[in-house]
């Protein structure tokens, strides 16, 4: 059975997000229950030069969402960056999780051979389908969730592989 390129990305990015969102709340009951501002955590990265944790979990949504769209044939739809709160990240992943969920394996037949073309360094640059998911959207997706999660697990936030992997 050959692999489709609906069951290689849609199932598993649902459940980084959930995972995710599960990590998101230890964080936000991590910082009630030691009285940090949870803006503090929010801001938190791993070195200078890195995205802080709201912009991680962004683009983890992003490319989740941007992702499926794209292998689908589709637009991908532009969200604002403006969370502010666990709570409003927590939601950007509602609805990235509920726009991943609404694409049906059929829209994603045939997504392997198709061009997908995306603005890189100021120019387009265009991939097949298959080339595009394994060799960017994917790796590009796990970076951001697991740099989300390496950024909580530093500020102590009691998060470990099982949380990181989510429910298989």
């Amino acid at each position: 059975m050959a692999l489709s390129m609906f069951v290689a990305s849609v199932p598993s990015m649902l459940r980084q997000l959930a995972a995710l969102d599960a990590i998101l709340d230890k964080a936000a009951a991590h910082a009630a229950a030691r009285k940090i501002d949870p803006a503090v955590l929010l801001a938190t990265r791993l070195f200078p030069d890195m995205f802080a944790l709201t912009r991680q979990v962004q683009l983890t949504c992003d490319f989740a969402k941007n992702t499926v769209a794209r292998l689908a044939g589709q637009e991908p739809p532009k969200w604002p960056d403006e969370e502010t709160s666990f709570e409003q990240l927590r939601a950007r992943i509602a609805k990235t999780a509920d726009f991943v969920r609404g694409f049906s394996a059929v829209q994603l037949e045939g997504a392997e051979s198709r061009d997908v073309t995306l603005p890189m360094g100021g120019k387009p640059t265009t991939f097949k389908g298959g080339q595009f998911l394994f060799n960017f959207a994917l790796p590009n997706f796990y970076f951001h969730a697991t740099t989300a999660y390496a950024i909580l697990r530093h500020c102590g936030v009691e998060v470990g592989k099982r949380d990181f992997v989510g429910q298989i």
